[in-house]
């Protein structure tokens, strides 16, 4: 995409109401989640957890100080 291009992209990006950006984002998310690099990652994880690397909701709570 030229520079050009990408610019104008995000002028009408940036005219778009607050629920119709809502709208893209959710689509460039769906978008990035369809990719081989975000599956293989997401997998890598997976696999880390199931090796029992993984935190309770209350204990991460804690780490960040929500406790």
């Amino acid at each position: 995409m030229t520079a050009t291009a990408m610019l104008d992209l995000k002028q009408r990006l940036g005219r778009l109401s607050e629920k119709e950006r809502r709208e893209m984002a959710a689509y460039l998310l769906r978008l990035k989640q369809e990719s081989p690099a975000w599956k293989n990652e997401m997998s890598r994880r997976m696999r880390e957890m199931d090796k029992g690397r993984k935190v309770r909701l209350t204990d991460l709570a804690k780490q960040l100080g929500h406790a």
